[in-house]
Formats: C-alpha cells, sequence, structure tokens
C-alpha cells in the first residue's frame, strides 16, 4: 500500500489521473482502501520527531486525497474492508470539507500540478501538456512553441528531488487566487525559466483539487 501512495506522489498525480494512468478504473475501491490504510499508518506509526518535511507534506496531502474522493468510493471502501458485511451508506455532508481549508496539503497538490507539468515537459510530451491545458488556450502546439526556445538552450528540464521542491515553486496569495510561478530546474542552475498559472480557489473548492490555469511558459 506505501508503494501506492509514494508513486502517485513523485508522479504528481491526482487520484483520476492514477487511476487513468494504470488503467484501474475497475479497482478504484482497492486503491483508494491502500491510500487510506497507507495514510492511517503513517499517522500512527511515524512519531513527529521522525517525520522530515517531505514526509510531512506527504501525509497531508495524502489524508486530504482521501477526503475528497467521493462517496460512492467510500461505500465501496468499507465493502472491501467488511466482506459479506451490509454496508449502510453513511450519512454526509453534501460535498467535502473545502479543498483549500488544508493549506499545507493544498499547498503539496498545487506543487503536484505545476509539477505534472514539469515531468510532462522533460520528457517533450506536449500531447500530453495539450491534454490538460487545452481548454485554458495552451494546447499541444502552444506548449511546443514555448518550450523550443528552452530546450535550445539546455539539454533538459531535471525532475529530482530538488526539481520539485518548494524553493523554487513562488506563491503569491491574492483574495480568491492564487498566482504562482514553477521554476524549472535547468542544468545551468541560471532557473530563469517557468511555468506561471493561476489557482482558482473557489474552482478548487469545487472540484476537491488544484484547479490550476496556466498562463505562461517563459524566461524572465
Amino acid at each position: 500500500p506505501k508503494s501506492v501512495a509514494r508513486d502517485m506522489y513523485e508522479r504528481a498525480m491526482t487520484f483520476v489521473d492514477y487511476v487513468g494512468f494504470y488503467g484501474l478504473a475497475r479497482s478504484e475501491g482497492l486503491v483508494l482502501r491502500y491510500l487510506a490504510d497507507s495514510y492511517k499508518a503513517l499517522r500512527q506509526t511515524v512519531p513527529e520527531e521522525a517525520r522530515t518535511e517531505e514526509l510531512a507534506d506527504l501525509i497531508e496531502w495524502l489524508g486530504e486525497l482521501v477526503r475528497q474522493v467521493d462517496s460512492s468510493l467510500l461505500d465501496e471502501w468499507e465493502k472491501l474492508r467488511s466482506p459479506g458485511a451490509e454496508i449502510v451508506p453513511a450519512v454526509l455532508d453534501e460535498r467535502p470539507p473545502p479543498v483549500t481549508g488544508n493549506a499545507r496539503a493544498f499547498r503539496v497538490l498545487v506543487r503536484n500540478a505545476l509539477f505534472r507539468r514539469v515531468e510532462l515537459a522533460a520528457l517533450k510530451r506536449f500531447d500530453l501538456l495539450g491534454e490538460l491545458d487545452a481548454a485554458d488556450g495552451f494546447d499541444t502546439s502552444t506548449w511546443a512553441a514555448a518550450l523550443t526556445p528552452y530546450f535550445e538552450l539546455y539539454d533538459e528540464i531535471r525532475t529530482d528531488a530538488d526539481a520539485r521542491g518548494p524553493a523554487l515553486l513562488m506563491i503569491d496569495e491574492q483574495p480568491g487566487r492564487w498566482e504562482v510561478r514553477q521554476i524549472l530546474d535547468d542544468p545551468a542552475g541560471d532557473h530563469d525559466w517557468g511555468i506561471s498559472a493561476v489557482v482558482d480557489l473557489a474552482a478548487s473548492d469545487e472540484a476537491g483539487t488544484a484547479v490550476v490555469q496556466v498562463t505562461a511558459v517563459n524566461q524572465l
């Protein structure tokens, strides 16, 4: 179970992304059980003094991800945890708590959303970037055109632990939105290229995850 959570975290994927990536639509309840069990194990077994900042981020992100899953998946999870038992659906609020209410977890969601784009850019998967952002004006050709000058200067975009760290993500919190810039970790360490985006807080609460609109991919 912990490997599922770690894999999802390192790939900077949402629950929906992960299920689609591995073709797990028929096993969503099982995946959710793994995630929930991992969250409980991490919360219960790792002492506070042993938690690094990265691990603390992972725990908060994982808990919020599980909380934001829809009720049908929660029902399926209960069935899997209690085989043969009659499951009476719990009385739930109409929707889960606002995802922006957990500031630490939401920052991780935003960071993951931006870093997912970094990973795809590093692989030059402009087609997949276009699938993410075409509705906001950044289709496949726009992504390719924006990143071509970068790859004329540098051979790669780094995607290691330093590249995904909070030091390379700038967040300007404005009323109703966050203005963010994900710095690309180039081999020379110039750090003057990046992805700019706006995070709509109300839309994020509605969706249960970070709603990110890319506004620019450029050199400053």
